[in-house]
């Protein structure tokens, strides 16, 4: 066992154990245990459980993302700042005053790739115990949790004709015709996922200030970048992974829009389009209370009145106004 698989063995120990607690749940309920529709949900299941895991880092990553998207002003200042300036003492300096600007808006840049990082070992204990499937199945020996008849049923499984273990490269023993089929719709179906999650971020909750910004031109690079690497990725990916990283990506599309709906980002196109809604209501603008709104709508009210009794008058106008109060 080398250093990559010996690190991975717990994760491949918990894959095994998800897999086997769903496929037990679901056996018990009166699903066929050697269906492949049965082992494709124990799949699913461990996929909604990574991401329910997941879910304090995805807020976390939300939170970075508009802390990062608040301080761009301020970063293209410092930017300017030290423009120019090659020298190590003025490179140091900068990123000195750009860990300061993190630190005060609670944001980092690597926090937008921590729900990902975390799901890497999972991906690849996965990755492992399908790839493990048919060698273990062979010699009549179990993977980890799984048993050894677990692992022939789980062998045998097949998802439109197609075993799970088996990649778009490497058909397996199964219908090569449908496997190929499977895999090249799986794989579009993971990219485009993942473009359309990337896309409605940039799209809706970005501010005006952020798509100015260089981070809006690297976000607009990383949407058709991941897709691309994912899709070339894919076609080493066994069935069973393309399931998994697919339904994931739907959930983050899923979650993402319900957060940019009910928590999107000052300033952004999701937040007028949520204010026209609240205002349809009845309901005060996004994180005002109705106290705050209505203050502020009399202060408008009462700058708009000071501003008519104090429009400028032309001299015709006065020379009008004097005549009429001599007339009278």
């Amino acid at each position: 066992m080398n250093l990559f698989e010996l690190i991975l063995f717990p994760f491949r120990w918990v894959v095994s154990a998800v897999l086997w607690v769903f496929h037990e749940l679901l056996t018990a309920v009166g699903m066929d245990p050697a269906a492949g529709i049965t082992w494709v949900l124990c799949i699913v299941g461990l996929t909604l459980v990574m991401r329910t895991l997941t879910i304090p880092l995805f807020l976390k990553q939300i939170k970075s993302m508009r802390g990062m998207q608040e301080l761009q002003p301020e970063m293209a200042k410092l930017q300017a700042k030290y423009k120019g300036k090659k020298d190590q003492l003025s490179r140091q300096a900068m990123a000195q005053e750009q860990m300061e600007l993190y630190k005060r808006h609670g944001s980092n840049p690597f926090s937008a790739c921590l729900p990902i990082l975390v799901q890497m070992p999972i991906f690849f204990g996965l990755f492992q115990v399908l790839n493990g499937v048919p060698t273990s199945a062979a010699a009549g020996e179990g993977v980890h949790v799984l048993n050894a008849a677990t692992v022939q049923s789980f062998n045998e499984a097949t998802f439109f004709g197609a075993p799970l273990f088996s990649t778009l490269l490497n058909p397996g023993d199964g219908n090569h015709v449908a496997t190929i089929v499977l895999a090249v719709v799986m794989i579009i179906a993971m990219s485009a996922s993942q473009f359309f999650t990337q896309k409605q971020l940039t799209a809706k909750n970005m501010s005006e200030t952020a798509k100015a910004s260089p981070m809006y031109r690297q976000q607009q690079m990383m949407l058709y970048l991941f897709p691309l690497v994912f899709a070339i990725g894919g076609i080493n990916f066994p069935i069973g992974v393309l399931i998994y990283w697919t339904v994931s990506n739907v959930w983050s599309m899923g979650q993402q829009w319900w957060v940019i709906r009910n928590n999107p980002t000052p300033g952004s196109q999701a937040e007028q389009e949520l204010n026209e809604r609240r205002a349809a209501k009845g309901l005060p603008p996004f994180g005002k209370t109705a106290e705050e709104h209505e203050a502020e709508v009399e202060e408008q009210r009462a700058r708009a009145a000071a501003g008519q009794r104090q429009q400028p008058v032309g001299k015709k106008r006065q020379r009008q106004q004097a005549k009429k109060k001599q007339a009278r």
